[in-house]
């Protein structure tokens, strides 16, 4: 018999953290890519080598025991550090793989990433992508602590120690009623916009202040709603819909947003108002020609 303190494997501790998030053996062998036996196998060599039950098994559920609810949260840091590691090492190379940490703004979100991720899948091998959809201060910071590898934000970021990559620019439409005098027009000025009851985003999303800039513009200024309150472009149109005033969107939301209602839009002649999106990441990182790839991916699907 060895002498040898009993080691774990990573694809038992794997196993573990699997089933336990999961409660299903089926689940957790296909999230794993693993058969089923296979996962059942490594899960009770664990239990074998630590000698403590893990998990109580019935033909019917999945339950955690007392010990391994102990052991849980270590067994995950450990498969997390694991997964670090193995990103840290594919950003060594410059390379798009491992996992990449993205942060979006809830205002592109929603509407970039239905094209997005699929390209991601079909044009990067080895690539795990994690999402993380946040107000741009909070991603900013995030970025900074490492917490997220790169977001997608409305630029200029104004952060030293952080690298901007330009994607692409999008304009904003004016939603109003069916029957506003405004429905329809293709030729608003800045000056349109005085004395309508604007309804904005809350306090800390760069829409809202992208649009104050353009309200700014007109020269009586707008009467901006400051009662009426959103965390989301879905409510705001609702509030649209309901007749409590008008909304800028980026042209991007005009149709998931307003699909199914009867409001109308009124666009703005060119200069055209709107922002620019990009891609920002830290300047100290080693994957910078994985970023300009992911660039050149996000560019493409938002071209569609």
């Amino acid at each position: 018999m060895s002498d040898q303190p009993y080691q774990p494997t990573l694809a038992q501790l794997r196993a573990f953290v699997a089933v336990a998030r999961s409660r299903h053996f089926g689940t957790a062998a296909a999230k794993l890519g693993v058969s089923q036996p296979s996962l059942s196998q490594a899960l009770s060599s664990l239990e074998s080598g630590l000698g403590v039950q893990l998990v109580e098994r019935s033909t019917r559920k999945v339950l955690i025991t007392e010990a391994g609810m102990s052991l849980l949260e270590q067994t995950s840091g450990i498969v997390s550090s694991a997964a670090e590691l193995v990103s840290s090492a594919a950003g060594l190379t410059g390379e798009l793989r491992g996992t990449l940490r993205l942060g979006l703004i809830p205002t592109v979100a929603p509407y970039r990433l239905p094209a997005l991720l699929p390209k991601l899948r079909s044009e990067v091998d080895d690539l795990t992508v994690t999402v993380v959809e946040d107000q741009t201060a909070r991603l900013l910071e995030s970025l900074r602590a490492g917490r997220i590898d790169a977001a997608i934000l409305a630029l200029p970021a104004l952060n030293s120690g952080l690298t901007e990559i330009p994607l692409y620019d999008e304009e904003f439409v004016l939603v109003v009623p069916p029957e506003h005098p405004l429905a329809g027009r293709t030729d608003l000025g800045p000056d349109d916009l005085t004395g309508l009851p604007l309804l904005l985003l809350d306090e800390g999303h760069c829409l809202r202040d992208q649009a104050l800039d353009l309200c700014r513009q007109a020269e009586a200024g707008v009467g901006v709603i400051g009662d009426t309150r959103a965390a989301s472009l879905a409510t705001i149109v609702q509030c649209v819909s309901g007749g409590l005033g008008v909304t800028l969107l980026p042209e991007p939301a005009v149709g998931v947003e307003l699909r199914g209602t009867d409001l109308a839009t009124a666009r703005f002649a060119s200069p055209k108002p709107g922002r620019r999106i990009g891609l920002v990441y830290r300047a100290s990182t080693a994957k910078t020609e994985g970023f300009a790839t992911l660039a050149e991916i996000a560019r493409a699907a938002a071209a569609g």
